[in-house]
Formats: C-alpha cells, structure tokens, sequence
C-alpha cells in the first residue's frame, strides 16, 4: 500500500471516529458547525466573517444567518469598524461564553469516554502522534514559517534541559537519571564554557532543538546534546544544527570530535554516518531505562 493510500484510510478511519464524537457531543441548538463558529470567536475575538470563511470554509451566506441568529440571541456581538463601515468585528457576549464553556465541558466529557478504555501508554502515543500531524501540517501550509539556528541566551540552558527530559520520557521511555546526567552537564558547561558553544534551534520563535560543542582538549571536541522536537524533523533543522556544529570545530581549528549517542536513536544515527562520523565504540548503559540499553561513540577526523 503506497503512501496516498495509507493517508487516505487514515482520513476514513479518523472521520469516523470524529463522526461519532460529534454525534454524542454536539446536538440542538448548536451542532458541530455552529459549534465551530462560537469557539473561533471565543479563541480569535473581534475576527471577521472572512476571517470565520478562510478558516472553516463555511459558506457566506449561510454563515451570515447563523451570526445574525447568534446576534439576535444576545450570543454575540458585532462590532462595526471605524475604517471599514461595512465590515464588523464579531464578540462573545457574556451569555456567548457561557455558551462557549459548555461546549467545552461536554467535549472534554465526550473525549474521555472515547479513551476511557486506553492505557496511560496508549495515550501518551496517541496525543504524541496527533501533535505530530498538527505540527507538519500547519509548518507545510504555512507561507511564514521560520527556521533559525542561533547561539544560546540566558534562560536557554534550562529550557534545552526540558526539551531533553520531555522527548526522551515520552518517545524512549528514560527516566528521571537521564535528566540529571543531561542537567549536570549543562550546569558544568555553564561554568566553563570555554572553548565551546551551545546552539538552539527555532522555529517561529519556539525552541525545538539544540545542539553543542564542548573541549576536550586542544584539538579534540565533544559534540553533545543534540536533539531535535519529534515534530520538527523533515524540515532540515538536523542537519543545519550538525553543520553549525561542525563549521565552528573547523573555525577553531579542532582536529577531531567525537559523540555519545544511543543505538535506538535512529534518526540522529542516519545523520551521523551522513556528515562522515563512524561508530568506534559500544557499551551497555542500565542506568537511563531499567534495562540494557547499548551506547555508542561515534567519531570523525576534521583534519
């Protein structure tokens, strides 16, 4: 089965289960459409009809009458704009929030139901998943999103040791040991930092990754903390983060680097052998998940 298949009995199966959501949560007076309606204006206050349009697609004249069924029932309120007389900026009245906070209670209750029978687990993987698809979709539709792969600031150090400790429990399952060996090392990094460098990465503002080059010796450097958001991956930010890495050990005239990575890493395995890095040498590590796991050193010659 190619991919377009695979996408398309995806889209079946999970329209579906959204069917059958919608059918227990939403019902008269306010089915999905009009739901949809008074939570965009509830999240985007003072938007526009066009606004409402381009986001949910619903039809013009269709939407005029719900909003002036909404007006008339004291749910919302419009706003007329000083520069533009025919266009009006649409509110929630207090009567509209209310509104609003019950739709949201029954949807929280109609979404437990649904996953009452799964495990802590299964979630887990579930919203991982779900974040996963919502990231690639809205970074690939949009026309503003920015990468960018700066030098760390204050307020960096801890964030990229949330980062590690977030992605390696959810996707890997390490424990609470992984985060203090991560911690650890970027406090002693934060006291002698010399000779070395942290980057993050950004997209949009947010930080998604990191990477960083520490001093082993004269002429040895140590690439760490290397990790990149599940979400992010595809979009080039690995191998901008590496090749930051690397140009600044050929800047400082570093004749080798060499890192410690884990077997179950794929992804920045694949990337590892891409930019000339070879595995030197393996250990086994029952400290990070309960249970053997196989480290790796990895090495590349710069000179």
């Amino acid at each position: 089965m190619n991919y377009i298949e695979k996408i398309r009995k995806f889209n079946r199966h999970y329209a579906n289960v959204l069917g059958k959501i919608d059918q227990e949560i939403y019902n008269h007076p306010f089915p999905l459409t009009e739901a949809r309606i008074i939570t965009e204006i509830n999240e985007n206050s003072g938007c526009t009809a066009s606004d409402i349009i381009g986001k949910l697609g619903i039809d013009r004249g269709y939407l005029s009458r719900i909003t002036q069924r909404f007006e008339d029932e004291n749910i919302i309120e419009k706003i007329q704009s000083p520069e533009d007389k025919r266009q009006y900026s649409l509110h929630l009245t207090n009567k509209g929030k209310d509104i609003y906070c019950k739709l949201v209670e029954d949807a929280n209750i109609g979404v437990e139901k649904m996953i009452k029978s799964f495990s802590h687990d299964q979630i887990k993987e579930l919203v991982l998943s779900m974040e996963t698809i919502e990231s690639i979709f809205s970074l690939t539709n949009s026309n503003s999103t920015e990468v960018s792969v700066r030098p760390f600031i204050p307020g960096d150090v801890g964030y990229v040791a949330y980062i590690h400790g977030k992605i390696y429990s959810t996707t890997f399952q390490f424990g609470r040991v992984f985060e203090y060996y991560v911690m650890k090392g970027l406090s002693e990094f934060l006291m002698n930092s010399e000779g070395g460098e942290l980057w993050v990465a950004e997209v949009n503002g947010e930080i998604v990754g990191s990477i960083a080059i520490t001093k082993a010796n004269e002429s040895v450097a140590q690439l760490r903390w290397f990790v990149l958001d599940e979400r992010f991956q595809g979009l080039g930010i690995g191998k901008k983060l590496i090749e930051t890495a690397l140009n600044f050990c050929k800047e400082n005239q570093f004749e080798h680097v060499f890192l410690w990575t884990v077997s179950t890493l794929g992804a920045a395995r694949y990337l590892y052998k891409k930019y000339g890095f070879t595995l030197t040498e393996e250990k086994p590590n029952f400290e990070w998940i309960g249970s053997e796991l196989i480290e790796e050193r990895w090495d590349l010659a710069l000179s």
